[in-house]
């Protein structure tokens, strides 16, 4: 790879490298990657429907960031733990800077949605109405839609001395209602809830919509939450609407599994899954701007908030589901469609299952037994590469064996259908589980359930570790021997999220891998204290301390006078022990070039400290997820890929693993890998020492650089 221009080491032996001034916060740094996020629905070059996805994304990550990292940190004020963060601050100094950084990048968000993209949706016939918007003929047709849609699933809950304050749902959205009553001219307050059942947005017939040019518009309709709005005196009969107010609540949703003391984790989470459907105590409330003091501070009482959780919105709220958009016809607003291609090595492969031969269908077996094969997705097809992998070993007569680790996948998925009928086809199958992975606990029990039905053998995970490893083992019968075939991949296995999320995969038949993903299942699966692999980093055995012993191996180059270069590609950097390894690998003079597209809490730049580190984030049409670790080790270059990121949850608390690039055309594949999105001039941000990011551009005269289009193009060509 081509090595960065470094700067002379310096003495630095009185510096404390554990300085919180070294550190940028980490809820500070994940508020900065969604702010690339909000750039790219700001961002003109994209098109309108791809822009208004983005401003979704903003929106549904922000829910999540409260549901958990804002929820974690009001427990610890309650809990009154002061114990600061590596950046030197308190819970509280930490809640009071989110909400400092984070409440003008909520305004910026929604002035652009109303006054940008709302306009624009409207001039290409996708016309998001208010209710004074709409004709007679119009209003009509709505309000024989609401007596007949809605009204007959609306709770109108009254507030006063005999109704108690009604308990309102995680992320829900709420009309607070001012009402009067004519005879004794009692104000009154009741609160309705837009169910979360119905469509957001009530299209309207296509023989009310505006026409354009003399055709039809593609969309007209209006949130459902104006059209309940209107139609409150059919909830309050013989009352005086005086007004309306919409506001949405966002609940603690991170579940709380003492996993020590439960006899059964999978009935602990469902117990807890439970609890979260009826969701913690508040940690946001987003309201209109315009909402009367008294209203608000009712609110905020009842709710048992504080300033710093309250939110004004203008406009639409809970922009979320915006996503729905995203299904209408019109390709001409969206990215150009994208469909993943086969690999190389499988187009040039003449193995062919004898017994499919009419398919063409390729023998992956066979390839592995040549050489060990790299999948790059969206890239190249999941579905053709590691789901065949897959489904050849569930219907192949001489595998014996099939053992995979599940984090996330659909429900839906055609591996779980494979491994289904991998075990009646009489094979052993043995899948673990990781029933902790957030947000998706309920949909990993329901298909957990089902492979255990039908004979697979699934284990629930260790108690305190998440599984978060992606491997898969095939046993086969060949011959005289028995050999096994493996996957270790950076992503789930999911045939949807492969097609929007970048991962790679290593297949191979390794016999050290195999031997080591054999160990590594064993201690998945029963009891084993395994400390030592041939081949693998396995956290949390022995991937912090070999992660390290890599870093210090450039460290030990550059003293000697020899070129120490570092390349890592990451969701997130937070781990205190890593970055300061990597400020003394700084020091030493060692290059360090990181791609984090998340959360980075090590500041780049620093004169003495960190002088030869550069950090970019790619934002754009796929999401990064794939990790890549690169070590010049004087010429005799290593390259690892795998499941994990430098932050201390993955290297202490998590089962993860990462695997060493043998092959030299891997290799060099990986590397060029690397070089590209290094070299990306558009979608590329640059961390600052501050923690703020600035977006690249290419110079005058300069082509522009898009690593995600230079992949699409390579995998076209190859």
């Amino acid at each position: 790879m081509s090595k960065t221009k470094k700067t002379e080491p310096k003495i630095t032996k009185d510096i404390n490298l554990q300085d919180p001034q070294y550190y940028l916060s980490r809820e500070l740094s994940w508020l900065e990657f969604n702010r690339r996020v909000l750039a790219e629905a700001l961002d003109p070059q994209n098109p309108l429907l791809e822009r208004l996805k983005f401003l979704a994304i903003f929106s549904s990550n922000l829910d999540e960031f409260f549901m958990v990292r804002v929820a974690g940190i009001k427990r610890q004020i309650e809990a009154q733990v002061n114990k600061v963060t590596a950046d030197g601050r308190t819970p509280q100094q930490q809640l009071n800077a989110i909400h400092e950084r984070l409440l003008p990048m909520v305004t910026e968000q929604h002035q652009y949605f109303e006054q940008q993209i709302k306009p624009e949706l409207a001039q290409n016939g996708i016309h998001l109405l208010n209710y004074i918007d709409l004709n007679q003929e119009q209003r009509t047709y709505l309000k024989s839609y609401f007596d007949e849609g809605i009204f007959p699933v609306l709770t109108p809950l009254a507030i006063d001395r005999s109704h108690p304050f009604p308990y309102l749902s995680n992320l829900s959205l709420n009309l607070a209602v001012v009402l009067k009553n004519p005879e004794t001219k009692e104000e009154l307050f009741a609160r309705v809830k837009v169910p979360s059942s119905l469509p957001r947005f009530i299209s309207l017939p296509k023989e009310l919509r505006v026409q354009e040019n003399g055709e039809f518009s593609p969309w007209v309709g209006i949130p459902i939450g104006q059209v309940i709005a209107h139609n409150l005196e059919s909830l309050f009969p013989g009352m005086d609407i005086q007004d309306y107010y919409i506001f949405r609540i966002t609940r603690d949703a991170d579940l709380a599994v003492q996993e020590d003391e439960a006899d059964d984790l999978l009935l602990a989470i469902e117990q807890e899954l439970r609890k979260r459907r009826v969701g913690g105590s508040v940690v946001r409330l987003e309201t209109n701007s315009s909402i009367p003091d008294y209203l608000r501070d009712l609110l905020v009482d009842e709710l048992e908030l504080e300033p710093e959780d309250i939110y004004a919105v203008d406009g639409l709220m809970g922009l979320r589901d915006l996503m729905s958009f995203l299904s209408l016809p019109l390709p001409e607003l969206k990215d150009k469609p994208w469909t993943a291609v086969l690999p190389r090595w499988m187009k040039d492969s003449e193995d062919i299952i004898p017994s499919n031969s009419e398919t063409d269908e390729k023998d992956i077996f066979a390839i592995l037994r040549q050489k060990d094969v790299l999948v790059h997705h969206p890239y190249h097809s999941f579905s053709a590469t590691v789901q065949q992998f897959i489904n050849q070993a569930a219907y192949d007569p001489n595998v014996l064996a099939i053992k995979m680790t599940l984090y996330r996948t659909s429900g839906d998925s055609p591996i779980i259908a494979a491994l289904i009928d991998a075990a009646e086809n009489g094979k052993q199958v043995a899948v673990l589980v990781e029933l902790k992975a957030r947000f998706d606990e309920e949909n990993n029990i329901q298909w957990a359930k089902k492979l255990e039905q039908t004979g697979v053998h699934v284990v629930y995970g260790l108690v305190g570790l998440k599984t978060h490893t992606k491997i898969v083992m095939v046993v086969r019968q060949e011959q005289d021997k028995i050999r096994r075939y493996v996957h270790i991949g950076t992503g789930n296995y999911n045939h949807k999220t492969a097609k929007l999320y970048t991962d790679l995969g290593l297949l191979s038949a390794c016999p050290d891998l195999g031997a080591d993903l054999t160990d590594l299942f064993n201690f998945l699966t029963g009891y084993s204290r395994q400390q030592s692999y041939r081949k693998l980093l396995v956290a949390p055995v022995n991937m912090r301390k070999r992660f390290l012993g890599l870093i210090r191996r450039e460290i030990e180059q550059a003293n000697q006078g020899k070129t120490g270069r570092i390349v890592a590609k990451l969701n997130s950097l937070v781990d205190p022990e890593i970055i300061a390894t990597l400020y003394e690998a700084s020091q030493a003079g060692v290059g360090i070039d990181l791609i984090v597209r998340g959360t980075c809490s090590l500041r780049p730049g620093l004169e003495g400290i960190s002088d030869n580190i550069k950090v970019i984030s790619i934002i754009g049409r796929f999401l990064e997820h794939s990790r890549i670790f690169y070590f010049y080790n004087g010429g005799q270059e290593e390259v690892y890929i795998g499941s994990a990121d430098w932050m201390s949850r993955n290297l202490n608390r998590r089962v993860e693993a990462v695997t060493p690039i043998k092959d030299p055309d891997i290799a060099k594949e990986l590397e060029e890998i690397l070089g590209i999105m290094l070299s990306d001039n558009r979608k590329a941000w640059d961390l600052q020492p501050d923690g703020q990011y600035i977006q690249r551009h290419p110079a005058e005269n300069t082509p522009e650089l898009i690593a995600h289009d230079i992949f699409m193009e390579n995998a076209l060509k190859s």
